[in-house]
């Protein structure tokens, strides 16, 4: 059973993961003996993150900047599996007063598409030059439930960045598939991070209410489905979208 989720040695970049879920993959690919390159706009963090994953490279890109993303890569030596987890969300809920299309500003739009969209792409894009040739690896990107139902704590820019993606790993996993390669999707629903930065906080109580579980996740129960993505168990898996999500797309606001 344990060869099966051996992900000892394989050079892996993480996106995003100075906190949060990124930092959750991190952590389980480590402690898998994996060679793990820490990748995230925060330095500090990715400082503080280090410090919990002693041997783990850190890299302070900016994954909406298609030449730092490039860079990383040229200078990794090769990778063998990579999770593009950065992603960001600014708007309040297409519900909220202060959120829906009326509110929606040009900056915020074009600011959450450069991360959750073209970051995700120029990410892929490096590491399907680098695993092609190779001809394996494992690209394994974070969407949300926001980009397979409606969602109403988020906004218009966050749920079309997910619902993007997710026909970018489709589209990935169809072309690399001959070239041993596979792509899948993570949709986690609510979890406790950082990722709304700016846009309104949303109680507890309220996203407890959409979950059929009854509650929010904590980072570190992403990690087995990472870890199974990352490793020879998902051997027959590509262009999957996986909801970790306490049963919230079963609720009727994500039908």
């Amino acid at each position: 059973m344990s060869d099966r989720f051996d992900v000892s040695g394989l050079r892996t970049v993480v996106t995003g993961a100075a906190s949060g879920l990124g930092l959750a993959i991190a952590e389980v690919m480590a402690e898998g003996g994996a060679q793990v390159t820490l990748v995230d706009v925060d330095a500090s963090g990715l400082s503080a993150a280090a410090d919990r994953l002693p041997g783990a490279r850190t890299a302070v890109v900016d994954v909406a900047d298609s030449s730092a993303v490039s860079d990383l890569f040229a200078e990794s030596g090769g990778v063998d599996v990579v999770f593009a987890n950065a992603g960001v969300s600014r708007e309040a809920g297409v519900l909220d007063e202060q959120g829906g299309l009326g509110n929606l500003d040009d900056d915020t739009w074009r600011k959450v598409l450069g991360i959750n969209l073209d970051g995700v792409l120029f990410t892929m894009r490096e590491a399907a030059r680098l695993m092609k040739p190779q001809g394996s690896g494992r690209i394994i990107v974070t969407a949300s439930t926001a980009g397979v139902g409606t969602d109403p704590f988020v906004g218009y820019s966050y749920s079309a960045t997910k619902a993007a993606v997710i026909m970018l790993v489709r589209q990935a996993a169809f072309e690399l598939a001959r070239h041993g390669v596979h792509v899948n999707a993570i949709a986690p629903g609510p979890f406790r991070t950082n990722i709304g930065g700016g846009a309104p906080p949303i109680p507890d109580e309220a996203w407890e209410s959409i979950v059929a579980i009854g509650r929010m996740a904590e980072p570190d129960e992403l990690k087995g489905v990472a870890l199974l993505l990352a490793s020879p168990a998902s051997s027959f898996m590509t262009g999957a979208v996986i909801p970790v999500d306490g049963g919230q797309l079963l609720m009727s606001h994500g039908v």
